[in-house]
């Protein structure tokens, strides 16, 4: 598929099988955790539907005047993806030829120099230039997970990403998610700091596999202590309560 403008020509060509991707490592720990923390929620909750893909540090790719280029965002989130077949892995993902144009990309910051703000337009682009202008990402949000700051800009009716304001509760609607994202800060696992999490409409937090599970501890908990009070409520009132 071909979309061609006066300044630039973009192809979407499927990668090739003997293409070598760089492996080029995560800065820190921090980045596979909370990229795994967004996945699992949407997991747990029933999200992740056939036709959508959640990845992280995948490479997305475009062709650009017959140059291929490659970004690979900490995470993002695709619809109306096309299956695999089961002998295939996926390595990458090439939009308008594999499925949508990704409905969101997260890049998260860290104190290292990084070009998540540039827009250099000469090869290889900047990722900002490269999600908003060949890409044209509805959503760009970019996270700071030290100091627990999200930036979410919108791609305006302009073609040009526009600072998103957030909501009365500090998080923001990503449309093509159909949930809230936002911070919230506390400890999962062997990491304590802030978190990027989902809110649904109503402004219920999604929550982790672990958190639910203590949620049925705590609620069967407050059940027995129910019970146990009834029970020494009519043991006082001279009446031995059922087994």
């Amino acid at each position: 598929m071909t979309i061609s403008t006066a300044e630039l020509k973009i192809t979407w060509e499927k990668l090739p099988d003997d293409f070598i991707l760089d492996e080029e490592p995560v800065e820190n720990i921090d980045q596979p955790l909370l990229a795994a923390a967004l996945r699992e929620i949407l997991e747990i909750a029933g999200l992740i539907l056939a036709g959508i893909l959640v990845a992280p540090n995948m490479g997305i790719c475009a062709t650009l005047n017959g140059k291929l280029v490659i970004k690979a965002p900490d995470w993002f989130y695709a619809r109306n993806v096309q299956p695999l077949s089961s002998q295939e892995i996926r390595r990458s993902y090439t939009p308008n030829l594999e499925g949508d144009i990704p409905a969101i990309v997260m890049e998260f910051l860290s104190a290292s120099p990084n070009d998540e703000y540039s827009s250099k337009q000469t090869y290889p682009p900047g990722k900002w230039y490269f999600y908003e202008q060949i890409l044209r990402v509805p959503v760009y949000a970019l996270f700071e997970p030290a100091a627990g700051v999200l930036e979410v800009y919108h791609l305006d009716s302009s073609g040009k990403y526009e600072v998103q304001p957030p909501d009365a509760f500090g998080r923001y609607w990503i449309s093509g998610v159909g949930l809230f994202l936002g911070v919230w800060q506390g400890t999962k696992a062997e990491r304590t700091g802030y978190w990027l999490r989902w809110w649904d409409e109503s402004g219920e937090m999604l929550l982790w596999g672990a958190e639910m599970v203590e949620r049925e501890r705590q609620e069967k908990a407050n059940v027995q202590q129910r019970a146990d009070r009834l029970s020494a409520q009519l043991r006082a009132a001279g009446i031995e309560p059922e087994a």
